[in-house]
């Protein structure tokens, strides 16, 4: 079983002490539809219309991001370079504070599945929702709470009980203390094991491969306690360096490590936002000479946290990537979101972390309900009673 050890908490004192809620498809509760519905970034063409319904003038000096830029009442940036602004949106991306928030994938029977992995792996159902209006049923599971740790989201879709996982999906990681051990349970619970416990080749790291009910590989890793036992997602791309650099410049990730594997004819690369024995990352795989793989319809997307999905949809977009969900609020929960493909087709979403973070942690003081929201210079407050 994987073995965890305390996270420094990622999210402000505020928050880190609310509690948990319900979930819809994308992993966002319904909160109140008042909740930060007049927030927005600072990204230009949003927040002066935003705060005109503050009562703010907008035909004034305009500070932000360190630089001073004249706006006319009609929201025109006077003094702006394009150059510069892009160049500012891509620097930006390096200090946004995203996080890997969870995985989300398809599986053909729900209760099954979340057996196999409380048995197997050691995960805890965290929450659970039957959305009967749009015929699917939402779970997610992990090692511990969604405010800190990165989690898996299973959805089954009505009637659906069988899915093309691709070629180009590779496997999910976990970090696990005796390998062997998790092994002989999978085993016995009727997993399929498709590597045997040993050494990695080349090295020295004990690993098995396994796979779930619904044909998804696992790579248990044994490793010592950590933060972060759900550790890694590798998906396969066709060009490596233009994945690397569009994971570097549009989702702000770091290059941890890359290494060739030319006896076995691959080559791969570690991103993320953290060392990789305490955060999860990114395992690209390059295979030689292949440039494009079939994504199927099983695995769907990972989530990250952003402070501004207006700014990320800049970036992403002068990085070549394909936007699938302009940035904007879900009808009706009020989440700002953005969605995106990679060069390799694989999807993103990309949620404001606060508000994501204040829907799972709503806090209600009997009379009095809070809602406190920064965003980089601009605060705004909202008490209802």
């Amino acid at each position: 079983m994987a073995s965890i050890v305390p996270m420094a908490a990622s999210i402000k004192p505020s928050l880190s002490s609310l509690k948990l809620s319900a979930t819809a498809r994308f992993g966002f509760s319904r909160a109140s539809p008042n909740l930060c519905s007049r927030v927005s970034s600072l990204h230009l063409s949003s927040v002066l219309p935003q705060l005109q319904l503050f009562g703010q003038k907008t035909s004034k000096l305009f500070k932000a991001e360190g630089s001073t830029r004249l706006v006319s009442a009609g929201g025109n940036v006077i003094q702006a370079s394009t150059a510069a602004m892009q160049e500012n949106v891509l620097d930006w991306v390096k200090t946004d504070k995203r996080r890997m928030l969870h995985v989300v994938y398809r599986v053909g029977d729900l209760d099954r599945t979340i057996k196999f992995y409380s048995d197997c792996f050691g995960m805890k159902l965290l929450r659970k929702r039957d959305i009967t209006e749009d015929r699917y049923t939402n779970a997610f599971l992990g090692y511990g709470p969604e405010e800190h740790h990165f989690v898996i989201e299973l959805t089954y879709n009505y009637g659906v009980d069988k899915y093309d996982i691709g070629s180009g999906f590779g496997h999910f990681g976990i970090a696990i203390e005796d390998v062997a051990k998790t092994v002989d349970i999978v085993k016995a619970k009727g997993g399929k094991v498709t590597r045997e416990p040993g050494p990695v080749k080349g090295g020295k790291t004990v690993i098995a491969f396994v796979e779930d009910p619904d044909g998804y590989k696992f790579e248990l890793l044994e490793r010592g306690p950590t933060p972060e036992p759900l550790c890694q997602v590798m998906l396969r791309v066709g060009d490596l360096d233009r994945s690397i650099e569009f994971y570097e410049k549009a989702y702000g990730m770091q290059l941890l490590r890359k290494r060739d594997n030319p006896e076995y004819k691959y080559t791969i690369a570690m991103l993320g936002y953290g060392p990789e024995d305490k955060n999860t990352v990114m395992e690209l795989t390059y295979n030689y000479g292949v440039t494009k793989y079939d994504t199927g319809n099983a695995y769907a997307q990972i989530a990250i946290g952003t402070d501004d999905v207006y700014k990320t949809a800049e970036a992403v977009k002068l990085c070549g990537g394909k936007v699938t969900r302009e940035p904007g609020p879900l009808p009706g929960i009020n989440t700002k979101v953005f969605a995106c493909l990679d060069p390799d087709g694989w999807k993103t979403v990309m949620p404001f972390l606060v508000n994501l973070l204040l829907m799972l942690n709503i806090s209600y003081n009997k009379t009095t309900l809070l809602y406190v929201v920064c965003l980089h210079d601009l605060w705004i407050c909202s008490s209802h009673f």
